[in-house]
């Protein structure tokens, strides 16, 4: 399709099976069935095309990808050997010194490790499981690796308090690259909005802490703080735009412009076992429905940032309207707008829904 730029990153969803049950898991509420799950060799076709497509960044993510350690490597041999750098997202808790010597040696360049809180309660109480201490000794064994490593705190109502101590256990364990995530609302985080919505005092303290942190820490933490959109007066350009950069494959072989875009139930996505993935980035319909700009309505079509943040999110348009197409209502110029304001300033409840267990891995 002419104007349509090359795809550069690659999200590789390996399984949605995960031994966690964080109520803030981005991944859908169906998550289908294992025996559904792409083999090896149709990821390693995945990675051929992708590289063949432009593609240089992978990332490989669930779920938890290492309960696929052996695809897992081999996969990340594959993109490493296409001059692919490679970014392993993981929650850690089966990321043994074996499987990470083997994961290195193929070339493994990042690792991006999450917690739930600083210490073991409140971790346990979010986590559904009693991980805490295991995810602190991988901290540990990757940081003594020649490989990067970021750690990465999703923030909510439930630990927001806590982050000061997010920020003296990132120091204490050395950590150089910290990411300090407010929770975004798709899956399982959509289902559990009302209770793990920060309030506005959590969100503004966090980012004066974090903006002493990094005057104070210059030079020896990198610290990210990622704003909630509910918070915020204009959307982010999510994705860099609809179909601009980013390809995402499910598990199941689903291609998506973004990992949350099956929540979109009016798209039919392209399926790598019946679609070429150059196919589905220049020529299917759900990738060039929201590309550009020719789509958007007012008052986006005649914003002067139009081509900054393309509208905001399609997902989050679609969940909170059921219009894929409409602005996005984090925007304050929405004409949606109280949908996002009526959630951000309500009273919080304590009903959470726990991401659904795997009992094979409990």
């Amino acid at each position: 399709m002419s104007g349509v730029a090359q795809p550069r990153s690659l999200l590789c969803e390996l399984t949605y099976r995960c031994n966690l049950q964080c109520p803030y898991c981005y991944n859908p509420l169906n998550l289908g069935r294992p025996s559904d799950e792409l083999s090896r060799d149709e990821w390693l076709t995945a990675i051929d095309e992708a590289l063949a497509l432009g593609v240089v960044q992978f990332g490989f993510s669930g779920g938890e990808p290492t309960l696929r350690a052996a695809d897992l490597v081999a996969l990340v041999a594959r993109a490493t050997a296409g001059s692919g750098y490679t970014n392993l997202i993981t929650q850690g808790t089966f990321l043994d010194d074996r499987l990470l010597d083997e994961l290195i040696e193929a070339g493994l360049a990042h690792v991006q490790i999450s917690i739930q809180a600083p210490e073991r309660e409140l971790a346990a109480a979010i986590a559904g499981t009693d991980v805490h201490e295991r995810k602190v000794e991988v901290l540990r064994r990757v940081r003594r690796r020649d490989v990067a490593l970021t750690l990465n705190c999703v923030l909510h109502r439930l630990n927001h308090d806590t982050l000061p101590e997010v920020l003296a256990f990132a120091e204490r364990e050395g950590i150089r690259r910290l990411e300090l995530a407010n929770v975004q609302f798709y899956g399982w985080a959509y289902r559990n909005r009302a209770a793990l919505m920060p309030t506005r005092a959590q969100v503004e303290g966090g980012a004066e802490l974090v903006a002493a942190a990094r005057a104070r820490l210059a030079g020896a933490m990198d610290i990210t703080y990622v704003l909630p959109d509910y918070f915020e007066e204009r959307p982010k350009p999510c994705m860099h735009g609809w179909g601009r950069l980013a390809l995402t494959i499910t598990p199941d072989g689903r291609i998506l412009p973004c990992p949350a875009a099956t929540s979109i139930e009016t798209l039919t996505f392209p399926n790598l076992r019946s679609s070429a993935l150059r196919d589905a980035w220049y020529v299917s319909d759900a990738f060039n429905r929201y590309r550009g700009t020719a789509w958007m309505p007012e008052p986006c079509r005649s914003c002067e940032r139009r081509e900054i943040d393309w509208g905001g999110c399609r997902c989050q348009a679609f969940l909170l309207t059921g219009d894929a197409a409409a602005t996005d209502p984090a925007c304050a110029l929405s004409p949606d707008h109280q949908l996002v304001t009526v959630y951000r300033d309500a009273p919080a409840t304590s009903t959470l829904v726990p991401r659904r267990p795997d009992p094979a891995l409990r």
